[in-house]
């Protein structure tokens, strides 16, 4: 069965300020692992250090384009090899890789090349989509289709954010299904609809099928299920702890 983490984006406020005192809190609310989005300058040693006395491992780390190409990417695997994480997640492309279909060529190739650089070095690497992926570049073509058909799935695998995908207009149980074997994660958020804006809510209170995206993703070989909030109407840790809360409870509901 596939763990539970929480994206660090979701409590970036917290992070920002206590870094390593927010991973605290969350091993207490009961978060299994965590997603980073940023090491704040951190020792790899003493960050695993506290993720060890939290009771916390790594789930991923979404790390910056620029430092996954050339010879920073060597440095990028040695802190997360020290942090004990294996999943290397790609979370956005720069512009110049997104602009047309010919940007989104040229990023499927480089994708690819730090896809296998990881996978030599034993670890996984995987793509972040948010909802640009899913346009029409035109002529029917979506960049989530390019970079995935155009790089070699044992290279570049698949974490789905499902609240983008249906940002976008897509069904991400269709996703799951079109793409399962390759899916490493899935980003799990609900999405409500305020003045006429899609936004994200914390888990239960939305409009997404949380509990057919577990059952869904626990048949396609999911590893984790990764929490993740952009807005909130109060403190992100209460949001944080609400929605381990309600995601455990809809996976134990959906077990009974």
């Amino acid at each position: 069965m596939g763990k539970i983490a929480i994206q660090l984006y979701s409590v970036r406020e917290h992070t920002s300020n206590d870094f390593l005192g927010t991973l605290r809190k969350l091993g207490e609310m009961g978060y299994e692992a965590v997603q980073f989005a940023g090491f704040f300058d951190t020792p790899a040693e003493k960050l695993k250090q506290v993720m060890d006395e939290a009771g916390l491992v790594a789930a991923g780390s979404h790390m910056p384009f620029d430092s996954l190409v050339g010879d920073q990417l060597e440095a990028s695997l040695e802190y997360n090899h020290t942090i004990g994480n294996e999943l290397i997640i790609c979370p956005i492309l720069p512009d110049e890789y997104r602009s047309d279909e010919a940007a989104y060529y040229r990023a499927a190739e480089e994708l690819d090349e730090i896809g296998r650089r990881c996978r030599e070095a034993g670890f996984t690497f995987a793509y972040h989509n948010h909802n640009m992926e899913f346009f029409d570049l035109g002529n029917g073509k979506r960049g989530f289709d390019i970079i995935f058909e155009e790089t070699n799935q044992e290279n570049v695998k698949v974490e789905l954010d499902c609240y983008w995908a249906t940002h976008a207009g897509n069904d991400p149980l269709q996703v799951i299904d079109a793409y399962k074997g390759q899916i490493v994660s899935l980003h799990i958020k609900d999405m409500t609809v305020e003045n006429g804006e899609k936004r994200s809510i914390e888990i239960g209170k939305g409009s997404l099928d949380i509990a057919t995206l577990w059952q869904t993703g626990e048949k396609a070989g999911v590893n984790w299920y990764v929490i993740e909030q952009e807005k909130f109407d109060g403190d992100p840790l209460d949001s944080a702890r609400v929605n381990v809360s309600k995601l455990k409870e809809v996976i134990a509901n959906t077990r009974s």
